[in-house]
């Protein structure tokens, strides 16, 4: 029993290993990698196709004037561009102020959808709208959004390389003095994306699309026949159907926007719940697809594997530490078993769910942003909380597949408007 629990112990140390030097590289090639020019958009000679921009609203009355106030104040042509907001069952005055606002503005449109039909989830919206899209882009912001006013410039360059099916631009956390959490939450997307996705754009892995701030080709939404309903996080199933059609996800960290993060506890478990169950969903769902797709590289596979099982990692995390804790106890306490015991935790002590200390380090000094350093240590507290978020979401993922359970409930994120005190 002891020798399988060794063997168990040391694949479980290997995987996390397996994921510190995977941080380790990104931290390294966003450090030390080939360095961007300063990005100077020109507006009379760039690619300037028909857009389409969703934006999504269940109960956002706090927040929904900021971002249709902001649509009119982007910077791509009016003519080539439409905004369509979708009032999804609102029980407040989301559509009725959404309505007002679009009444003297035609290039907004006002969807609106009944009790009966909507209230089921984000995906369920989005296509709702697809069917009024006419853009040949598709780009989608959550409600709680404030976008730079030349973010669809700056995305959409992009598509002029046939072979980028998506962009995904960078989101800011734009209420992080609020709480511990918006702070701590702030680390985590300076981590997430100022490193981990700037490091997969530039040595051609699987960039990630977000679900927000970023856009499609619509006629490869078509082909997808829309975003799947039955999928939490519709944005990573739509990330590895992009690559297994044999295009790519294009990552453009200068297209920057601003989110209202959840500011406190159990709004950010009920909404790193969804996440985790979702992104495990699509790890049951495209892990053998990758593996064995002919349109991928090697070295595409392994880091679409990585990236499908990251929510894992905190259980495997959590089973390494009571693993090892029972080895400590059970076996003559020598120089290999201390070393043994102290490995995951060595190895782990300074991770978040999306990124580990060093690379988040190194996300705010390329920020410039050195004054958040003192918060870093606290992220092991979202680390324990996440291993009890994941484990949660597998037990309940594994029984719905034992139950036949098919849809998840969605669970909303509140929005507060606590952000609006932070725009000029």
């Amino acid at each position: 029993m002891i020798e399988l629990l060794r063997l168990f112990f040391l694949l479980l140390v290997a995987v996390i290993a397996a994921y510190i030097v995977r941080h380790y590289v990104f931290t390294l090639t966003v450090l030390y990698g080939k360095k961007k020019e300063h990005y100077e958009p020109n507006y009379e000679t760039q690619y300037q196709p028909k857009v389409s921009v969703l934006i999504p609203a269940h109960n956002e009355e706090l927040v929904i004037e900021r971002i249709l106030q902001r649509m009119t104040e982007l910077t791509y042509p009016k003519q080539k561009m439409e905004i369509i907001l979708i009032d999804d069952a609102s029980t407040d005055r989301t559509g009725e102020k959404a309505e007002k606002f679009a009444k003297p503005r035609k290039f907004i449109k006002v969807l609106h959808r009944s009790a009966e039909c909507g209230g089921k989830g984000k995906p369920e919206v989005l296509n709702y709208a697809l069917e009024y899209a006419t853009g040949e882009i598709i780009y989608c912001f959550d409600a709680d959004y404030y976008p730079q006013r030349d973010i669809i410039e700056k995305l959409t360059e992009y598509f002029q390389d046939p072979k980028v099916g998506a962009v995904q631009g960078r989101v800011t956390v734009l209420n992080e003095p609020n709480t511990l959490v918006t702070r701590l939450v702030a680390l985590e997307r300076t981590g997430g994306y100022r490193v981990d996705q700037s490091a997969r754009d530039e040595l051609e892995l699987i960039s990630q699309f977000g679900g927000t701030v970023g856009g499609f080709r619509k006629s490869l939404l078509d082909t997808f026949g829309g975003w799947d309903p039955d999928m939490l996080t519709e944005d990573t199933d739509l990330t590895f159907k992009v690559y297994l059609a044999g295009y790519k996800v294009k990552y453009v960290n200068h297209a920057d926007c601003y989110e209202e993060a959840v500011e406190d506890w159990w709004s950010y478990w009920r909404q790193r719940s969804r996440w985790a169950k979702g992104h495990m969903q699509c790890a049951f769902k495209h892990l053998l697809p990758i593996l064995r797709s002919n349109k991928l590289r090697l070295r595409q596979k392994v880091d679409g594997c990585l990236l499908l099982n990251i929510y894992f990692v905190p259980i495997f995390a959590g089973l390494a530490w009571l693993i090892g804790a029972l080895l400590f106890l059970f076996q003559p306490v020598g120089w290999t078993e201390i070393l043994w015991a102290s490995m995951p935790v060595a190895f782990y002590s300074s991770v978040g769910n999306f990124a580990p200390f060093f690379e988040v380090g190194i996300g705010a000094y390329l920020d410039g942003r050195n004054r958040t350093y003192w918060l870093i240590p606290l992220m092991c507290i979202t680390f324990v909380i996440n291993m009890l978020i994941c484990s949660k979401a597998f037990v309940e993922l594994c029984f719905s597949k034992i139950t036949g359970k098919k849809r998840h409930s969605w669970s909303k994120t509140v929005h507060n408007g606590n952000g609006n005190k932070f725009i000029l």
